[in-house]
Formats: structure tokens, sequence, C-alpha cells
């Protein structure tokens, strides 16, 4: 591709105190790609997702985002520049409803544009819309983490950052989770940057797929060539969900 990555990230390492959590990590996100990144837990891949945010923020390397060098920008100015993120473990508002989660989301968007998105929020997660009124807490997991994503969507991302979006779901639920994720990059161009335990369903929707390996990028490739590899199947398809 020609075009300069939408996100690239240059030799980044992060600590937790005298920790190193990621050991000189590098990769691009290109505009309309799904770019997948996936390893064991704890081997740094919400950690990557973090710092993106800045929070933590890299001991040093470069994150460049649509051209803008974001390392030491304050966490709510690259919230504001269109990076949205669906975190691990979801963290809905559990005491507001369905509604109310989606106005937070949509707090650094147009609000003349609140019931248009809405309107999209429910049509890619109808359950959502039946449970409008109802308080977030009170949602199952699948629920709870289709609110994560739609709230996340409000903020009119150009890039959506999705952190283990599967994590404790039921297969079905999964499944549907990842048709959505698709349904958002191939009709409308969204770019997703997706961090996964299930590498099975993570590859086979990415366009380019990373392996992280104790903070340290170990092999990359496209989802189909990740997909194929005998390493890779033995450390993390054996037994897993087809």
């Amino acid at each position: 591709m020609s075009s300069p990555p939408l996100l690239q990230i240059r030799d980044v390492e992060t600590f937790y105190g005298k920790i190193q959590a990621l050991r000189g990590i590098t990769l691009d996100v290109h505009e309309g790609e799904i770019v997948t990144l996936i390893g064991a837990n704890g081997a740094g891949k919400s950690t990557l997702m973090m710092t993106i945010c800045g929070d933590p923020r890299a001991r040093s390397g470069q994150i460049v985002y649509d051209g803008r060098d974001i390392t030491r920008l304050p966490t709510h100015e690259i919230m504001r520049l269109r990076i949205s993120q669906s975190p691990e473990g979801r963290r809905i508002f559990p005491r507001m409803t369905v509604n109310e989660n989606l106005l937070m989301g949509a707090a650094v968007a147009d609000p003349e544009h609140f019931e248009e998105d809405a309107a999209r929020a429910f049509e890619l997660f109808p359950r959502l819309k039946d449970r409008k009124d109802q308080r977030g807490g009170t949602l199952s997991g699948g629920e709870q983490q289709m609110l994560a994503i739609a709230r996340a969507l409000m903020a009119r991302p150009k890039l959506l950052l999705l952190d283990e979006p599967s994590l404790g779901l039921a297969p079905l639920v999964v499944k549907q989770i990842f048709e959505v994720i698709k349904e958002l990059n191939e009709k409308q161009g969204l770019t997703v940057f997706l961090v996964e335990q299930n590498a099975y369903h993570a590859l086979k929707l990415a366009h380019q797929g990373h392996v992280i390996v104790n903070g340290k990028i170990t092999m990359s490739g496209t989802g189909a060539e990740l997909l194929a590899r005998e390493e890779v199947r033995a450390a993390y398809l054996e037994g897993g969900a087809h």
C-alpha cells in the first residue's frame, strides 16, 4: 500500500514500574484493514492497546496516528482524535441504562447525530434495542459486550480498538460479535485493531495478523498465513473453537 498507515507503532517499550511489558513492538494498521494481535494471557496484548491510548505511556518508541505523533498526548486528547476503544472486561456503566451508556460514548461526537448513530447501533445489535431502558449491569455478558462495542462506535471512530471482545462469552455470541466486526469493516470501511485470545476467529477475520510472546512480536503475516502455520496451530488452535 502506498499511503502511510493510519496507525504506526515503532519500537515501543512499556514498563509497569521496573517490569518491562512491551519489548520493541513495531506494527502498522492501514486504513480499511482489520489487524489482529494474538497471544497467550499476559503476553502484552492489552498493554499495547492501553499504551496506544496513553495509559500506561510508552517509555520509548513512537506511536503515530493519522500522521500525528500521539506518543506523549494525554489519554483524553487521544480519544478526541476519532480513536475509540472497547476495553477488556467491557467496563460499561452498570447503573446507567443502555441508552445512557450510548450517550456517554457519543460525548466526543456531534450530539446532533445521536439518534441516527443509536439507530445504527440497534441495527447492529437488535437485542440492545429491546433493552434500551434497562440498566447495563442487568444485561448478560454477551449483551454487555455488544453494548461496549456499540458505545465505542457512538464516537464515530476512524480507528476502533477492540480488546478481547470474545472473552468469557458463549460460542454463539462470539460468532455474532465477530460477524458484526466483519460487517463494520466491509460495509462501513471501519479500520479495526483487534486484540484477541480466540486465535481462530480473529485470524479468520484479519487482513494482517501478529503473534505476541512475552512482550515481543514473534510472527507476522496475513491472517490466512498465520492460520496455516504449524506453530500457530499448535500453540493457539489445538482444541480451539472452530
